[in-house]
């Protein structure tokens, strides 16, 4: 079953449950889906989902930062929520191990230094898509180079 049906399935699951949280959070990622499908006139494949995805997810993270800041618990944990909801359909996250290795990998390749930093990113990148947030990635690189 590919990502896309999976997350209508669910979409339905919900209607039926009764579920407006959960669907809420739902329609707004296929409403993204569907966004990037008309605007592109493509098909997306499950490594493009995942991506929008990603999007979302930072996008719910950062508005919970926000919330927090403007001392505004009631819709930060609205947020978290719907991250709650997004992030079943993110693939198992790395583990620590993996990511080190993968970084070691691509900083042994391209060289410890900063101006390398751009193709160590794209390597790391492309073996974690999905599975790591690249910017607490690219933390790590940088200290690992710096």
């Amino acid at each position: 079953m590919s990502l896309k049906q999976r997350i209508t399935d669910d979409m339905k699951n919900a209607m039926r449950e009764k579920a407006a949280q959960r669907l809420g959070a739902i329609r707004l990622l296929l409403a993204a889906m569907k966004q990037r499908e008309v605007d592109e006139r493509i098909e997306l494949s499950d490594e493009q989902i995942v991506a929008i995805v990603e999007k979302e997810v930072k996008k719910r993270r950062d508005s919970v930062t926000a919330y927090e800041a403007a001392n505004r618990p009631d819709l930060a944990d609205v947020e978290k929520f719907e991250i709650g909801v997004l992030e079943a359909y993110m693939p198992q996250q790395a583990d620590e191990a993996e990511v080190a290795a993968v970084i070691d990998a691509a900083v042994a390749a391209h060289g410890a230094t900063v101006a390398s930093m751009g193709k160590i990113m794209a390597d790391v990148k492309a073996k974690l898509a999905g599975r790591a947030d690249m910017s607490k990635m690219s933390a790590l690189v940088k200290a690992r180079i710096g």
